[in-house]
């Protein structure tokens, strides 16, 4: 029962029962409740299920906090935001991947919601081997850190084109081997209909189907860069799953208002970018310097290059923006700066107050032997 022990889960085996729990609950609750007729999901609706899906999320992260310590509640914390904001790209895909399928917007959760679940799956295999390997052969985690940095750098300087998703060679397997619909029909993934040539009735699958296999797919591709991220972060199994899996939930939620708003986010890729060879290098750096950097460092590099990314899209998107961006800016970079000295001076604080305290230690019996 080696694999049950806390330093394999990383947590108590009810704080993953409790997890586990949670989750079946929001999933069967928003399929059989919130969803359970199809609609067209508007911007208000979507902006409040994000809101109770990043409520839940951080919600957990304070009891991640409280049981399993500071540490851990901030490395939960930033591989969420880290997570979500990595999965903010996927929403290009998914919108061309609908657009190309020409996926009605009313059956557009209940593809999402089939995806989530490959999703969740998929990463919890990937999580799990990755742990492993990390356990075994700490040396790995260099490699994952170095995949991010190749990863980053090939994207902010070799930015790749954005092709027609549903012309890969996968769904054109699927094309040639199954038979498929011409549109798609209600929210169906399969059906029988009689069959052109021989007029008996055969099972066809629909748009729907092909729009969720490529999604899957893409889930796969987006999975071989975040999880090497949050692994770069923490290798806490259980944090690292825990908040990868509360970021992709609220994402399926955010999905819709993200899309009609995606084209003012411009330099989102670049973002990313940055976002990936930041977490990459944190490794190596600290093996340079000799020090771990704490996680609260972590977490404030990681909001700043997001809220700066997302500052300078606005501010060349919007004209209205240029006035407010330079200044919201300058004040993100003042607070970097004042939390890189912090943690810069905050060991020379740790040495000082250790040497005042031996000390007072070593000074004890003179100062005790004067007092009587």
């Amino acid at each position: 029962m080696e694999f049950l022990s806390l330093e394999r889960l990383g947590a108590p085996i009810w704080l993953w029962l409790t997890f586990a729990s949670l989750l079946v609950s929001l999933l069967a609750f928003d399929l059989g409740v919130l969803n359970r007729r199809d609609h067209e999901i508007g911007v208000k609706e979507s902006l409040l299920l994000s809101a109770v899906y990043i409520g839940l999320g951080l919600a957990f992260g304070g009891v991640v906090w409280g049981r399993l310590g500071a540490d851990a509640g901030l490395a939960y914390l930033t591989g969420y935001i880290v997570e979500k904001t990595l999965s903010l790209d996927n929403v290009f895909v998914i919108a061309m991947i609908f657009l190309s399928f020409s996926v009605p917007k009313a059956y557009q959760h209940r593809v999402l919601f089939w995806g989530i679940l490959f999703a969740i799956a998929l990463r919890g295999l990937m999580i799990g081997f990755g742990a492993a390997l990390i356990a075994n052969f700490a040396w790995t985690l260099y490699i994952f850190s170095a995949v991010l940095i190749v990863t980053g750098v090939r994207a902010l300087f070799w930015p790749s084109e954005r092709t027609d998703a549903a012309d890969n060679s996968f769904v054109r397997f699927l094309r040639a081997r199954l038979n498929v619909t011409e549109r798609p029909h209600g929210n169906r993934f399969f059906l029988r209909l009689p069959h052109p040539t021989t007029d008996r009735p055969t099972w066809f699958v629909t748009p729907l189907f092909l729009a969720l296999v490529s999604i899957e797919i893409a889930d796969v591709v987006f999975a071989v860069d975040s999880v090497p991220a949050i692994f770069a972060i923490t290798t806490d199994p259980f944090v690292v799953y825990t908040s990868n899996i509360f970021a992709i939930l609220g994402l399926r939620a955010l999905y819709f208002a993200l899309s009609a708003v995606m084209g003012r986010v411009r330099y989102l890729e670049q973002t990313l970018a940055i976002v990936l060879i930041f977490i990459g290098s944190k490794i190596f750096v600290a093996d340079l310097l000799d020090k771990d950097i704490p996680p609260w460092l972590s977490l404030a590099g990681s909001v700043a290059i997001i809220a700066a990314g997302g500052l300078y899209s606005l501010w060349r998107t919007q004209p209205a923006a240029r006035r407010w961006a330079p200044k919201m800016a300058a004040a993100g970079a003042a607070a970097v700066s004042i939390v890189s000295v912090g943690w810069t001076l905050w060991p020379l604080r740790e040495a000082t107050r250790t040497h005042y305290e031996t000390e007072l230690v070593d000074r004890g019996p003179v100062i005790r032997a004067v007092s009587a």
